[in-house]
């Protein structure tokens, strides 16, 4: 196979910044066909350091075209599911190699810490690892019939062409949840990044190729919403669109998937509810609220942003939280001594700082950061302080919308039933946490909140044996987990006539 040099790719540019990538197509980087560039920004330095292409409809249906070639002519679908095991191994064990490369590729794309990056990027093997394992599982049955004589089973087959559209904040982690059960399953795919972090997909895309992916199987086109993901949406060669992202987009999704009733699964936004009652260890609560909200610079879908304390320890949370929130340390996410990193891009950071403007004036009472933050030596990072508001009440927009930053809503409730009442007053069901030292309460509350995941003296924990998704507008869909690769595939029903054929149906006695 050709290397990154002579297709074009990022050994071509070594050595110059910004450097040029191409489009991913066929295990080749190549040209774009038309002129349009991407920069890629260092958001802790503000300094260009990628180009990529602004992909047209034209380079969409190139991408399509080849993940379509490859799904009806290539071996890949056709191959034995334990071959196709073989590869998602391999490729686990050479992400493990390249986790220093692909972890501070992330990081240079969208600011998170590199130790959370890191980690992320070396639990990816696992996930593969485990979707060897469904790849080989049985994924049909045969079924009792009411009639005799006749033999009936299902089989699992893929769905064809997987448009994997994917967000800036865990890139590659939760391309991995999307890739992993598609190519189990027999699927090829074009993968669209966000246009704040395309190039981590690119060389994962490389990657994939170097370790023997067939051809077409995984394809990466990166630009804008507008023509490429519209473009890539809309195309008729896409079978399925897997999308993780804002309600908003994935109701677009849908809505254009519908027209041609292509198959959807939508992992989509949240506003979880972080419950804390006052029999809880509130120590431990108090650690749970910080990683909830704070972890990842609260740019995660499952960020628990609505904080319910009971009012018989709500002055003592309150305090905690903001005593714990001023002393984070906000730098470099390269730095290990750093705690907080920045927000990912000009856009969601001008978001971020005008939500807490608004939460300001609908009354929210702040007693935490509340603004930008200054790092030492960057001075045009897009950094901001961990911001908590106090006295929060359910119909402010800080408690009904989704920030995507680290900022935390703190409200107060009375009683267990005015706890769920809150939690479920909102339009979004990802996720849900619940702090109690009273055992038949955790249970008992945690059957009645309507969440696609709830922690018990926890918070945002996932795994790949374990499914995750939303309710309401949340998503639809699960990733993870035994389902997954149902995700991916359509079930054949088979019927087999085991005695003497049909007979005329219009002379039964013949």
């Amino acid at each position: 196979m050709s290397s990154a040099r002579d297709r074009g790719g990022p050994a071509s540019a070594l050595g110059r910044e910004p450097r040029q990538y191409g489009l991913f197509i066929d295990n080749a980087y190549v040209a774009p066909a038309g002129d349009g560039v991407l920069d890629v920004d260092d958001p802790a330095t503000g300094t260009v350091w990628a180009q990529v292409p602004d992909a047209s409809v034209d380079d969409v249906d190139r991408a399509v075209r080849s993940a379509a070639r490859a799904f009806t002519e290539g071996p890949w679908p056709r191959l034995r599911a334990a071959d196709r095991a073989k590869f998602l191994i391999r490729f686990g064990e050479a992400i493990a190699d390249h986790a220093v490369e692909l972890a501070e590729l992330q990081v240079r794309e969208n600011g998170k810490l590199l130790r959370e990056m890191s980690g992320q990027v070396k639990l990816m093997p696992e996930y593969f690892a485990y979707y060897a394992g469904l790849a080989q599982m049985p994924t049909g049955y045969t079924n009792p019939l009411h009639l005799s004589d006749m033999l009936n089973y299902t089989v699992r087959e893929p769905v064809g062409v997987v448009a994997a559209i994917t967000p800036w904040n865990s890139p590659l982690l939760l391309l991995t949840w999307k890739l992993g059960p598609a190519l189990a399953a027999g699927c090829t795919v074009v993968a669209k990044p966000s246009e704040v972090t395309p190039v981590s997909t690119l060389r994962l895309a490389e990657i994939a190729a170097e370790c023997g992916l067939p051809p077409g199987v995984f394809n990466v086109v990166t630009g804008l919403g507008q023509p490429s993901g519209t473009a890539l949406v809309t195309h008729p060669g896409v079978d399925k669109i897997a999308f993780t992202g804002s309600t908003a987009t994935g109701q677009a999704i849908a809505a254009a998937a519908g027209r041609s009733l292509k198959r959807v699964s939508l992992e989509l936004g949240g506003k979880s509810p972080n419950i804390v009652f006052d029999d809880a260890d509130l120590d431990v609560a108090i650690n749970g609220l910080v990683a909830g909200i704070f972890g990842a610079s609260g740019q995660t879908c499952m960020a628990g942003s609505r904080i319910l304390v009971q009012d018989g320890c709500y002055q003592r949370v309150v305090e905690e939280l903001a005593k714990r929130a001023d002393a984070i340390v906000v730098g470099d996410p390269r730095d290990e001594s750093s705690e907080l990193g920045t927000i990912a891009c000009r856009r969601q950071y001008d978001k971020v700082l005008r939500y807490i403007e608004v939460a300001k004036e609908d009354g929210g009472r702040l007693v935490a950061g509340g603004g930008v933050a200054r790092v030492p030596g960057l001075p045009n990072g897009l950094f901001v302080r961990p911001t908590v508001f106090a006295d929060v009440t359910n119909d402010m927009r800080i408690a009904r919308e989704e920030v995507f930053g680290p900022v935390a809503a703190v409200m107060r409730f009375d009683t267990e039933e005015d706890a769920v009442g809150i939690a479920n007053d909102t339009p979004f069901g990802l996720a849900a946490g619940v702090w109690t030292g009273n055992v038949q309460r955790a249970h008992r509350v945690a059957g009645q909140l309507r969440a696609g995941t709830v922690w018990i003296n926890n918070y945002r924990k996932t795994g790949y044996a374990t499914p995750f998704g939303g309710y309401k507008q949340s998503g639809v869909g699960r990733e993870n987990g035994p389902d997954a690769l149902r995700e991916y595939t359509e079930e054949k029903s088979v019927w087999v006539d085991t005695g003497q054929g049909i007979k005329d149906p219009f002379n039964p006695r013949a």
